[in-house]
């Protein structure tokens, strides 16, 4: 009886619409496009579940290549549009999984590099309001090669602009989130050169290490090392550029890069580290686990030589692959687990919008013929 009733009344709803009624349903499809797909997404993701589960565990999400645009490229309602879903992407993913910190894994700007110092800290700015959260939730930044430049072309300035606007150090950070050490490494300091920033940045990188195994072992060698700020956990690394890795054949993932692009090599120094670089972080830091962005596109790289996995965070913003995703990591100082969240795909919500539009259309003509018919009747 009841499936009768509500049946009937969407026929009445559908041949019989108010005038009012069409105007209301581009609402409802706009609303449901702009906003309620961002909750409908984000409800299939999960914390993933950490085998210590008798340990306090830090939630973390990791979230990279924002690339906000600036005055020089992209239109402004490219712009409009894209920080809107990064926005929308972001808070809604805040508010169903609070987070402990949130991790921002390089080129947050898409000009950083070519900015005046008031166009940065404009940027920096739109970037605060936009990825705004509550103050209990730790939030770290690292550079990246659209925020300040590669590393032929980086000026002292804007290493020190970044760090004012982010709190953070020009070449390696190390944090710690309820009890697990993060090192967060400048990729562009990592050229090898022997430049004051990249020798700066492999002396922090081996001191680092050094307290790090002094920590763990407590060995005699370890008169003269610094001590950690924090109690010892094996690091986590976080930085732009993935580690060296040849191409992205072995890619497989849902946000992974289109065919022709994962079979093409990459450049040292340009795509991903150089093998050098990259023998130093492991040999010198011993991470558990790598964290990077830049190449757009979701991997997860094996380490077995190592003992560890590198996952590769695909861009959060539509203007870089229409799947955007972030990470959510459950941590605690002895184990870690990772999950994948998509955000909704661009592609996704225009065929939303189209079809919608379709059927808004289908239902005026069907109106406007029932109305034809009405007025022969009555004649």
């Amino acid at each position: 009886m009841v499936t009768r009733w509500v049946a009937n009344r969407c026929l009445t709803l559908l041949t019989k619409p108010r005038w009012y009624y069409f105007p209301l349903a581009l609402v409802c499809l706009v609303f449901y496009c702009e906003f309620l797909v961002y909750y409908v997404t984000l409800s299939f993701c999960r914390w993933p579940t950490n085998s210590d589960d008798n340990a306090d565990h830090a939630k973390v999400i990791i979230i990279a290549d924002t690339h906000l645009l600036g005055v020089y490229k992209g239109h402004w309602l490219d712009k409009l549009r894209r920080e809107w879903q990064m926005h929308r992407a972001f808070q809604t993913a805040i508010t169903l999984f609070p987070p402990d910190a949130v991790f921002f894994l390089g080129d947050l700007f898409d000009e950083g590099q070519w900015s005046t110092k008031e166009q940065f800290f404009t940027y920096v700015s739109r970037f605060h309001s936009l990825f705004a959260v509550d103050d209990k939730i730790q939030v770290y930044s690292v550079v990246g090669n659209h925020d300040i430049g590669f590393h032929y072309v980086i000026h002292p300035a804007r290493i020190s602009w970044f760090r004012e606007g982010f709190n953070s150090s020009a070449s390696v950070d190390i944090v710690d989130v309820r009890g697990n050490i993060f090192v967060l490494v400048n990729s562009m300091a990592m050229e090898g050169d022997g430049c004051q920033l990249c020798r700066a940045a492999e002396q922090e990188i081996v001191q680092i290490g050094r307290s790090l195994r002094c920590a763990m072992n407590k060995t005699a060698d370890c008169r003269n090392a610094k001590s950690l700020p924090v109690a010892y956990s094996q690091p986590i690394l976080m930085q732009h550029f993935p580690l060296y890795r040849e191409n992205d054949a072995l890619c497989s993932e849902p946000d992974e890069a289109p065919s022709k692009l994962k079979m093409h090599p990459n450049r040292e120094k340009w795509e991903c580290l150089s093998r050098s670089s990259t023998n130093l972080l492991l040999d010198s830091l011993r991470p558990r686990a790598v964290f990077t962005g830049h190449t757009h596109y979701g991997c997860r790289t094996e380490w077995p030589t190592h003992s560890l996995v590198e996952w590769t965070v695909a861009s959060f913003s539509w203007r870089n692959t229409p799947q955007p995703s972030f990470l959510l990591l459950s941590a605690s100082p002895k184990h870690l687990a990772v999950s994948k969240c998509l955000v909704p795909n661009e592609y996704t919500v225009i065929a939303v919008y189209i079809a919608g539009v379709i059927l808004e259309l289908w239902w005026i003509v069907m109106y406007c013929k029932n109305c034809r018919r009405r007025k022969l009747r009555t004649n």
